[in-house]
């Protein structure tokens, strides 16, 4: 996968996350999840460009381990909205479809990039 298309797509995904936050329902409990949310949704977007600019091969791993703990955590705050009731999950599917598909695609990088 191009750089472009990558940077495009973690971009993208940082995009939806806070447009997710901005529509969750206004109660406390949503507010202290959606704010971790939009810290590790975003997040995932920034350490990709930082990795893009890394120096070494060992930078750009660790870079992308980065990446891949984010995309965890968010996972983990995409899956309370919807096991609170504060979110259905099939409002949820498309992004978590995506955060699987760029789990998937930077688990495989650091495989491909630690040989």
């Amino acid at each position: 996968m191009r750089n472009i298309e990558l940077s495009d797509r973690t971009k993208s995904f940082a995009l939806r996350v806070i447009k997710l936050y901005g529509a969750l329902p206004k109660r406390a409990e949503c507010e202290v999840i959606g704010k971790q949310l939009l810290r590790s949704g975003t997040s995932v977007a920034a350490n990709y460009r930082e990795a893009c600019r890394a120096r070494t091969k060992a930078e750009l791993v660790s870079k992308f381990h980065i990446v891949v703990q984010e995309l965890d955590e968010t996972q983990l705050w995409l899956e309370l909205l919807t096991d609170a009731g504060f979110i259905k999950a099939d409002r949820l599917q498309p992004l978590q479809k995506e955060s699987d598909e760029l789990l998937s695609i930077f688990v495989a990088s650091i495989k491909t990039a630690s040989r």
